[in-house]
């Protein structure tokens, strides 16, 4: 598969940007180069593509399996693998958001919860709770919330996105009422 500098810049541009979504910069390559394919490629032809090792290539393929964003194929009459991206962008990119609630929210969640059940030993440990709590209270409401978003379907969470500026807009214009006497 021959990139062009275009598509190169993509995906090279994906891999760094992967290192900040919980990927490395290698396997955020991987996964743009399989999103661009019009066709399911191979693990040699991802290799060839983007200058890898074949064996960087294998760890971040079953890595990407993990994560439930890269599917295997066969062709018939073929031995070779082929691999595509899992659905949409809006599926993988939802897949991606659960997974980092999984590996880092819902383990913070339970360490605070936990800590909170303590009873304090010291004024210090009073005043961190108090904090702990703050954050406790954040991540579930964002958990909650993401929750509730990954429900929408993609037409309606495209639709709830258009609104968000207004929506704002209306919340300002309702506490201007609210606190006018």
């Amino acid at each position: 598969m021959q990139l062009t500098p275009m598509l190169e810049s993509f995906i090279m541009h994906f891999g760094e940007m992967g290192s900040r979504w919980g990927f490395n910069r290698t396997v955020g390559q991987i996964v743009a180069l399989l999103v661009i394919s019009e066709e399911p490629i191979t693990a040699n032809d991802i290799a060839d593509a983007l200058r890898i090792s074949r064996g960087n290539v294998s760890m971040g393929l079953k890595e990407l399996q993990a994560w439930r964003l890269v599917q295997l194929q066969h062709k018939p009459g073929e031995r070779k693998e082929y691999f595509q991206a899992c659905g949409s962008i809006w599926e993988m990119a939802n897949r991606v958001f659960e997974e980092r609630r999984k590996r880092e929210m819902d383990p913070t969640l339970t360490l605070l919860r936990d800590i909170l059940l303590d009873k304090p030993a010291n004024g210090a440990e009073q005043h961190a709770q108090v904090k702990l709590q703050e954050i406790h209270d954040l991540l579930e409401g964002i958990s909650k919330w993401s929750g509730e978003l990954q429900r929408l379907g993609p037409d309606k969470l495209n639709t709830l996105m258009k609104l968000g500026s207004g929506v704002g807009k209306v919340l300002d214009f309702k506490d201007k009422l609210l606190a006018k006497p």
